[in-house]
């Protein structure tokens, strides 16, 4: 298959799906340019190789065209720093800008396209707007693992029109490497956390992990699904009602796969969402009526470290408490560096999903993992085995 290690780009143009898909402030900062920092060596080996590079990405949600404050222009300068080379700007992704500033692409030059969402058709996977996309270059790059799972016109489609020259950039290609590594040689014990605020969006990961690690770990907001499955009583503390059964099918599934599940025993509950809110910390499985837990307590840090602390392989998705308040951020903080510990003595420590990049970068801990994962929803489904289009289409 071809890579971007075998591929000649010289004279070429290569027109790079990438995942700049980064929070901005009111004032358009970037709060967290992880995505941005994690294309850089494949625009960087484009470059090298003498190809000139055309950069499309989408950003945030907008609802019917173009909205100032999703327009990836706010990203120009910030990109042109970290690149250390002046990005030139299409303010279309199809346009007549567009088509004549790729025209005039030399190679080593950078020209990055507006926002892909601003049209409809993106989503939609429409053929005739992913085939304007492909007039513009000679190959195609899919490095946007973020969107991977999505069959969308810049992430699957377009690579119709490249049969022979449409390849993965170094992002896909680590984190495929790394997911397969961790699932299929996983060393022992393997203990996945999991946290987040559903249960129902981690069904299905859930049951595809139960086969294979040793431990699971359950934190945030799902904690209480499980708890009141169980008969606790968890106040005004978050809850999926109609998957108590779930829960309970989880655990007992758990036990047909002698993995050994961990809940908490302990929270930190608050009479309001809020960091001005009262609080105590007490059983998980007796909150006072009107109090909702919204971190994990001391027992229960003190019991998950012990258990991350003894693993060889771990994965850690979904933060177990409101770590963005920091009266709520001590549980998830502690996880956080529970894995940088175990990196150290030798484990092999995978980080995905939205939310646990977030914390793992709000500590400044990410370099000190094996594995921080750009995906989420893309994560989770290739972890449960499903064919993500993104990845089906570049290998097909």
């Amino acid at each position: 298959m071809q890579n971007i290690d075998n591929y000649d780009f010289s004279g070429k143009k290569a027109i790079i799906r990438v995942d700049f898909n980064v929070p901005l402030d009111k004032n358009f900062n970037i709060t967290d340019d992880t995505r941005i920092r994690a294309a850089l060596p494949t625009i960087k080996k484009i470059i090298e190789k003498g190809g000139a590079v055309i950069l499309m990405s989408h950003l945030g949600r907008p609802k019917d065209g173009p909205e100032e404050k999703f327009s990836l222009k706010h990203i120009i300068n910030h990109l042109s720093e970290l690149l250390g080379k002046k990005v030139d700007f299409a303010n279309d992704c199809i346009g007549q800008q567009a088509k004549e500033k790729a025209a005039g692409l030399k190679s080593g030059d950078v020209l990055l396209l507006e926002n892909l969402r601003f049209y409809k058709e993106e989503t939609k996977g429409d053929e005739a707007f992913a085939k304007k996309l492909a007039e513009l270059a000679d190959v195609y790059v899919n490095d946007a693992f973020g969107t991977a799972h999505r069959a969308h016109a810049s992430t699957t489609i377009i690579a119709k029109f490249f049969p022979n020259d449409k390849m993965f950039g170094y992002v896909i290609e680590n984190e495929l490497k790394n997911i397969d590594s961790m699932l299929k040689n996983a060393k022992k014990p393997f203990t996945a956390i999991m946290g987040g605020a559903k249960v129902s969006s981690k069904i299905s990961i859930i049951q595809k992990l139960l086969p294979v690690v040793d431990n699971l770990v359950i934190g945030g907001g799902m904690t209480y699904t499980f708890v009141k499955a169980q008969g606790g009583k968890i106040g005004n503390s978050m809850v999926e009602e109609d998957k108590l059964d779930t829960a309970l099918e989880l655990i007992e599934l758990a036990k047909q796969n002698n993995v050994t599940l961990h809940l908490a025993v302990d929270a930190v509950c608050a009479d309001d969402f809020s960091n001005d809110a009262n609080t105590y910390t007490g059983d998980v499985k007796e909150i006072k009526d009107g109090w909702m837990g919204l971190d994990i307590g001391p027992e229960t840090v003190k019991k998950f470290k012990e258990v991350i602390a003894n693993a060889k392989t771990v994965l850690w998705n979904g933060p177990v408490g409101v770590f963005e308040m920091e009266k709520f951020e001590k549980g998830t903080k502690a996880i956080a560096e529970a894995v940088v510990e175990a990196t150290k003595k030798g484990a092999f420590t995978l980080i995905g999903g939205g939310d646990s990049v977030a914390a793992i970068n709000k500590y400044g801990l990410a370099d000190q993992v094996s594995y921080v994962s750009t995906g989420g929803g893309a994560l989770l489904e290739y972890m449960e085995g499903k064919e993500l289009p993104g990845i089906k289409a570049i290998r097909e």
